[in-house]
């Protein structure tokens, strides 16, 4: 069967509709019969200009597919006929139309499509929005070079990130080029060349922290949060895996402790879940450790806490927790850090002394209210102010500038030197440490 057969616009014979590729010549002409009967071709008034051929083949997904040459392209359509079902035959075609997607369209696709941590799919989504789609969301899939990878690498360095978190936005970029290969989008990874190499991870030594310090910073935590110091420095728990810390996991017999699960937040959502990476482990419990759970069951008694497996609306499950709030519930980490965790680290020189959360508020109240001043200034020329004004804008509808007062008006009681301190600032924290992160509608 010849690779091309003319017919104008007349359908291809049945013999040609194979996995066998086919062109033909359709348009510039017309088939009308003559006085003889004959059927001839008459030249119409699109000849000579435009697509002239038109190169068909079969894709290996039993969709035919077509490419169209202009007029004089005869050999060079039959050039890229021959080289397309040389690509069908050894596996390597390439979707001419799929090899146009772009990098962020395709891994917008793949990222819906996966599954498994709520939490990881929603880094991986950050990472490449941040960094990923500005340097290369752009470009069509089968364009990328092993060239294009090496200046992606070198634009991560150069931004200052630590060498680990580039490797990690490296990786994620190589597994949707990788998908991209198996769905058939471009030939080859190329972020598997060889002549591109990792991010530089940089010179990093872990310097365990001396026995002063642990000692120093368990004292400066309150007593329901000490034997979590206990616990990590002595049995090497993260953080969320002393917030899940439960009855059963513990074999003081044995002198054992079993990890199985972890305390961590689903899409802000608090959830059971097993450790990191999986990793099922059991370490070894030192008597000092011991000694210091049991006193701290005594004081504090395991409380049964109930959360989601995994993600949010997961099977419930029921742990008897060590480590709960003085309401009886779980703890959030982010109150535990940012109301304990932190300023222990700061009172023991660990990290720079951090301004609380109330002090963070009050900064920014500080920093709107010259905003807000001036736009009651303005208002005041429209109208006459009268008793207590309120200020909008930055500071809310319900608040109200100082100095504003009528002389009348009620002043506000005095704060008396011990309202927020001595044992009852630390009820109150602990109770944050309790309830967790509160939001707080914007007027």
């Amino acid at each position: 069967m010849p690779p091309f057969t003319k017919g104008g616009t007349s359908p291809i014979p049945e013999r040609t509709q194979s996995a066998w590729p086919a062109a033909s010549k359709t348009v510039g002409s017309r088939p009308r019969p003559d006085a003889n009967g004959k059927t001839i071709r008459t030249k119409t008034a699109r000849h000579g200009s435009g697509l002239r051929y038109r190169a068909r083949y079969f894709a290996p997904d039993g969709k035919r597919k077509s490419k169209s040459f202009a007029d004089g392209q005869k050999r060079l359509a039959e050039q890229w006929l021959s080289s397309i079902s040389a690509d069908v035959a050894r596996g390597q075609y390439i979707d001419p139309n799929a090899a146009r997607t772009t990098f962020q369209e395709f891994a917008e696709r793949w990222l819906a499509s996966q599954s498994g941590d709520p939490n990881t799919k929603a880094s991986m989504q950050s990472q490449l929005k941040l960094h990923a789609f500005p340097r290369i969301g752009t470009r069509p899939l089968g364009s990328f070079q092993p060239s294009h990878i090496r200046e992606f690498v070198t634009q991560l360095e150069a931004s200052g990130m630590s060498g680990s978190y580039a490797r990690v936005i490296f990786s994620n970029v190589r597994a949707i080029l990788s998908a991209a290969v198996e769905d058939g989008c471009l030939p080859r990874n190329p972020c598997n060349s060889r002549t591109v190499t990792l991010p530089e991870m940089g010179a990093r030594r872990v310097v365990p922290w001396s026995p002063e310090r642990v000692f120093a910073v368990h004292a400066a935590l309150v007593e329901r949060f000490q034997p979590m110091v206990d616990v990590g420095a002595g049995c090497g728990l993260r953080q969320g895996e002393i917030l899940g810390l439960s009855v059963e996991e513990l074999d003081f017999d044995n002198a054992t402790l079993h990890v199985v699960q972890q305390l961590k937040l689903s899409l802000s959502q608090p959830v059971f879940a097993p450790p990191k990476g999986g990793k099922l482990r059991d370490v070894p419990l030192p008597d000092p450790v011991a000694d210091a759970l049991k006193a701290h069951m005594k004081l504090f008694p395991p409380v049964e806490i109930m959360l989601p497996w995994m993600r949010a609306g997961g099977p419930p499950v029921t742990k008897r927790l060590l480590f709960t709030g003085p309401l009886g519930g779980h703890v959030w980490r982010t109150s535990l850090n940012e109301d304990h965790w932190k300023p222990a680290l700061a009172k023991v020189g660990v990290i720079p002394t951090a301004k609380s959360r109330g002090a963070r508020r009050r900064a920014r109240t500080r920093d709107a209210r010259p905003e807000a001043l001036l736009r009651l200034g303005a208002a005041g020329r429209r109208r006459e102010h009268q008793g207590r004004q309120r200020v909008p804008g930055p500071l809310g509808s319900g608040a109200h500038a100082e100095g504003l007062r009528p002389p009348d008006a009620e002043q506000p009681r005095p704060r008396t030197a011990g309202s927020r301190q001595g044992p009852e600032a630390g009820r109150l924290s602990a109770l944050r440490a309790q309830r967790g992160p509160r939001t707080r509608k914007c007027p």
